[in-house]
Order: C-alpha cells, then sequence, then structure tokens
C-alpha cells in the first residue's frame, strides 16, 4: 500500500519534515486499507456526486495541493515575514482535507457508490479520526476538520484559510455546469 500511496502521492515529497511526511503518508495507506476503493480506482471516481462533469478524485485532490503551495510561495514573494505560512503544515494538510471521503464509499454489484458512513458522518469528522491515529498535529488536523463548510462558523489558521479557498475555487466552478 505504501508504494501506490507514493504513486497518488507525489507531492508528499514536498513535506521537508520526515516525520509529518511520513504520517501522512500513513494516513493514506490506513484509509485505502480500511476502504472500499483500490488505489487506482480514485483515478477514475468522481471528486464528487454533485456534479455529471468527470473530473477525478485524484486530478481535484492534486490540483489544491498545487494550488495551495503555488498560492503560498506568492504569498511569501508579496508579503514576507509578515504573513508566516508553514509550508509542510499546509501541504500535509492539503494532501489529508479529503481522506475521509475513501470511508464514505461502498461497492454495489461492482459500481462505486455512497455507502451509511458517507450518508451519516462527512468527510471532516471521518478525515479528523483517520488522522489522530497517527498522532499528526493539531495545526493539520485543523486543516481538516475546517476546510468544508463545518469551518465557516469557526477560525482558521494561516495555511487553513489557503486550503479552504484552494478546494473551493476548484469545486465551486464544476457547479455552474451541472
Amino acid at each position: 500500500m505504501q508504494e501506490a500511496v507514493h504513486r497518488l502521492w507525489p507531492e508528499l515529497d514536498w513535506i521537508e519534515d520526515p516525520d509529518l511526511r511520513a504520517k501522512t503518508a500513513r494516513v493514506w495507506e490506513y484509509a485505502l486499507e480500511q476502504s472500499a476503493l483500490e488505489p487506482e480506482e480514485l483515478e477514475i471516481i468522481p471528486f464528487t456526486l454533485l456534479t455529471r462533469k468527470a473530473v477525478s478524485f485524484m486530478a481535484h485532490k492534486r490540483s489544491v495541493v498545487h494550488i495551495c503551495r503555488e498560492s503560498a510561495r506568492l504569498m511569501r514573494e508579496f508579503y514576507g515575514d509578515a504573513l508566516p505560512i508553514d509550508m509542510d503544515v499546509l501541504i500535509a494538510g492539503a494532501i489529508l482535507i479529503d481522506v475521509g471521503k475513501l470511508l464514505e464509499y461502498d461497492k454495489v454489484d461492482g459500481k462505486v457508490v455512497q455507502g451509511e458512513a458517507g450518508r451519516l458522518l462527512r468527510h471532516p469528522f471521518s478525515g479528523v479520526g483517520l488522522a489522530m491515529r497517527f498522532d499528526l498535529p493539531p495545526s493539520v488536523l485543523h486543516m481538516i476538520a475546517m476546510h468544508a463548510k463545518e469551518g465557516d462558523t469557526g477560525q482558521r489558521t494561516i495555511e487553513g484559510i489557503i486550503v479552504h479557498h484552494a478546494d473551493f475555487m476548484t469545486f465551486e466552478p464544476f457547479k455552474t455546469l451541472a
């Protein structure tokens, strides 16, 4: 499973802290072990059930990570130390925000469908549960918990704000195409 995770997530290498990189990968490994999905199916299944446009789960996920990294790079260039951004936390959080979705799916007659966990428990909650199992820092747990609408009433960290907007800017436009 370790090799599969690294094939899915070459961006893990962007995390400089070896402990954080290993923990981030291990969360994905464990989630895949618990999931009804095979790693290669993540390259095929749609990233959301809320649109008919077929963009894969991994295309969406990886684009979020790339947008986060590039946004933070530009923010650092223009704002310098006035806006401190922890790149390792940002990348780890961006890689992990949707890991809980792996527990939302079941297979019925060979077709991927939303399972009971997906109907009853949204992915920010299950994602935090998965990440806590591997002792991810609170700053990363915060990003998982707060990236979606569940975080709209709370205060997001700088990294949390970046990942939230990257996630939504790569989701919202597809709703206009439904």
